[in-house]
């Protein structure tokens, strides 16, 4: 009890620009702190950075502190929110970590690779040859002379949007090829293409 009135003046004492008072606050508040958020986060180097931004947190929230409130929960209050943060931030990250893990596993084979290899595999180059002219256009210029989207687009005189929309195009007509087993057979005529 005594302790916790002890850090509410030094709590009043911060909010008048005492530097000293908001340091003593620390040094005696973050043992505390920092043995709530290592009990609650895993990993010490990520408790680190969470007792990091619950003083920081405090720092910025110092003004509307109520001195006439005990100091120890409202700071205790900001932490549990900081760790709230914290973990809804790692349980976003995995997520998305295995979203694109399970995205990796099911996706098409990609022929950027491929193609930026400058054509080099003797079929590949063949079937790149058999595109529309403005498809096989955007993917030399994309993949072969390495332009960015963008800079097609003004070399073109198109909008970036066509530009997109004929590089997906041509790679998706690509991999019907590669999936129908066309490569290299010159059996271009069975795919109807327009």
């Amino acid at each position: 009890m005594e302790r916790s009135i002890e850090h509410s003046k030094l709590a009043a004492e911060a909010l008048a620009g005492g530097r000293e008072a908001y340091s003593r606050l620390y040094s005696e508040t973050v043992r505390e702190v920092y043995q709530t958020v290592r009990f609650l986060v895993r990993e010490a180097s990520d408790a680190d950075d969470v007792v990091q931004d619950i003083y920081l947190a405090m720092f910025r929230s110092f003004p509307r502190y109520d001195p006439a409130r005990p100091f120890r929960p409202w700071l205790m209050g900001i932490a549990m929110r900081q760790i709230r943060n914290h973990r809804r931030k790692r349980w976003m990250q995995l997520r998305i970590a295995k979203k694109a893990e399970a995205v990796q596993q099911t996706a098409e084979y990609d022929f950027s690779g491929d193609i930026t290899d400058r054509l080099s595999r003797n079929s590949l180059a063949q079937n790149v040859e058999k595109l529309p002219y403005k498809l096989k256009q955007t993917v030399i210029l994309h993949y072969f002379h390495e332009y960015t989207q963008e800079e097609i687009a003004l070399i073109l005189g198109i909008p970036l949007g066509t530009v997109k929309s004929r590089i997906h195009a041509a790679l998706q007509t690509l991999r019907r090829k590669r999936q129908l087993g066309l490569f290299g057979t010159g059996k271009v005529e069975e795919l109807h293409e327009s």
